[in-house]
């Protein structure tokens, strides 16, 4: 294997010796911050909590297979029905996933809105209002029939 070419770059080295400890200090505070060590259950578990905290009629959830027993089980002492959503072993390549495509829709409706396409927001309550909006306006688009201009068709 041959050795990688370097990048030729607009800052000079001096430049770059002021930056590198803040990027580097930056860095790891991101991954500080990652959740390490917690299994797709113990998420699970902890996710229907505040579910039935904030909604508390909600009666019905749908997981992949990643969710095992623990969540089913825990689901169903909180009054919550978790059904996990396997693909059928037997089809290669793309399939439709049993109640997927309302996730992949909803995602759809709000990646429309161009603040929400790149991660542009400091704070998730920036993100969680936008999406509020983005969805307010899908909604209020459906009940009246109209359509309402997007940036994408501002070309």
């Amino acid at each position: 294997m041959s050795e990688r070419k370097p990048y030729p770059s607009d800052i000079s080295d001096a430049r770059w010796a002021l930056i590198e400890p803040t990027l580097t200090a930056w860095r790891q505070a991101r991954l500080d911050r990652r959740p390490t060590g917690l299994s797709e259950n113990a998420v699970g578990i902890q996710l229907l909590n505040d579910v039935k905290a904030i909604h508390p009629t909600i009666t019905k959830a749908w997981v992949d297979t990643g969710f095992k027993n623990a969540t089913v089980e825990h689901g169903a002492r909180l009054g919550i029905g978790v059904e996990v959503v396997n693909r059928n072993p037997d089809i290669r390549g793309f399939q439709v996933v049993k109640r997927r495509w309302v996730v992949e829709r909803s995602l759809g409706w709000i990646m429309l809105r161009r603040r929400l396409t790149r991660d542009y927001e400091t704070l998730p309550t920036s993100s969680e209002s936008m999406i509020y909006i983005a969805s307010i306006d899908n909604l209020t688009k459906r009940i009246t029939d109209e359509t309402t201009p997007t940036w994408r068709a501002t070309y």
